[in-house]
């Protein structure tokens, strides 16, 4: 628990003074963000704003992460350090925030809002992924548990739906793909994606932290969670809700600074990670619904205008229509926020009840 703590306060600690530091470099350097012309007019005054500010979550998420690890050698020698189910997930973080980087740069530099074309974007995507489905599959311990398992999982694993390696490795990009896409969707206004991303990790300190304290190896019985390095995973989870929060203060409206796909790559990376490592793939369907919402509106205004030639929606991402329905951007991100808070409060009462459908407490 007491790491747990650590990596919180240490990545929230580093997120809201790094920023500051990284909104002065970056608007020196010129590096704004350059906004679409087809978006909501109220929009264009936030060109020129300092954007790849997700370096700053990702810096925070790394040395928090490590620093609640040195601390805890420091406080019992015994103690074996940073594992690998969460250095799996901070690689796959790090990873697809890496292409994000990249793609916000070529933004600046060539002064357009498209960045990385699509295949560099998907073929970044891909490597990322499979080199972590790859790797997710090693390392098994000496209870026979690798940090992902080839079974579907809701809370368990499904043992009807078993991927052969090929299977898993394709089903990992899919899912890091989709979780990546969606949180970058979702990153349009000011706050939106950070505040809702920190309350997903939230999530995931608990559900990581309940399942250490139920561990199959600890506590064997019919409620225990198979899950490699649980209360590790919980200080990766930790340590990037402090740096989101962070974040948040410079990046709430109006913001300071953007965390552009730099940020929102690494976060729907994180999300999709933490879900394959705690067995949750279905579950964070419900835990980030907003960010699913966000990602189902963009699918749906394309097929329905491509089918009808009509839009669906004044605009996608979803909360674009809301600004073009007269909404204040300050009202649309409230109101986004409570959603998510309501899908991590039902995804986490879902958790808790499959706890005690086995006889768990």
């Amino acid at each position: 628990m007491i790491s747990i703590l650590i990596a919180a306060s240490v990545g929230l600690l580093i997120s809201i003074l790094f920023t500051p530091y990284l909104i002065r470099v970056f608007s020196k350097q010129g590096f704004g963000q350059e906004i679409r012309e087809e978006g909501p007019e109220g929009h264009r005054s936030k060109r020129g704003t300092p954007t790849m500010g997700g370096v700053a979550i990702i810096v925070a998420m790394v040395v928090a992460y490590f620093v609640a690890h040195l601390v805890d050698v420091i406080r019992d020698s015994s103690n074996s350090g940073p594992t690998a189910s969460g250095l799996l997930v901070l690689f796959l973080s790090v990873g697809l925030g890496l292409v994000g980087f990249l793609d916000d740069f070529i933004k600046i530099r060539k002064q357009r809002n498209l960045g990385l074309n699509k295949t560099a974007k998907l073929v970044g995507q891909l490597v990322v992924a499979v080199v972590f489905g790859i790797l997710a599959l090693q390392f098994v311990n000496d209870n026979g548990l690798a940090p992902a398992s080839q079974h579907l999982s809701y809370v368990r694993d499904l043992s009807l739906i078993f991927f052969p390696v090929p299977v898993f490795i394709l089903f990992c990009y899919l899912l890091i793909s989709a979780w990546s896409n969606a949180v970058n969707f979702t990153d349009g206004l000011d706050g939106l994606a950070g505040g809702a991303g920190a309350m997903v990790l939230v999530t995931y300190v608990v559900i990581a932290f309940w399942q250490a304290r139920l561990s199959c190896v600890e506590t064997p019985q019919a409620a225990c969670y198979d899950v490699r390095d649980p209360l590790d995973l919980a200080v990766v989870a930790a340590a990037a809700a402090g740096g989101c929060v962070g974040f948040l203060w410079w990046n709430a409206a109006p913001a300071k600074i953007f965390m552009g796909d730099t940020g929102s790559l690494a976060l729907g990376g994180l999300i999709a990670g933490l879900s394959m490592t705690t067995r949750t793939e279905l579950l964070a369907i419900v835990i980030g619904g907003l960010f699913v919402v966000e990602m189902v509106s963009v699918v749906l205004q394309i097929a329905v205008f491509r089918t009808t030639r009509k839009r669906l929606f004044r605009m996608a991402p979803f909360h674009h229509h809301f600004e073009l329905a007269g909404w204040a951007e300050t009202t649309v991100i409230i109101r986004f926020w409570l959603l998510a808070a309501v899908c991590c409060m039902f995804g986490l009462g879902l958790f808790y009840s499959e706890q005690l459908g086995l006889g768990g407490g």
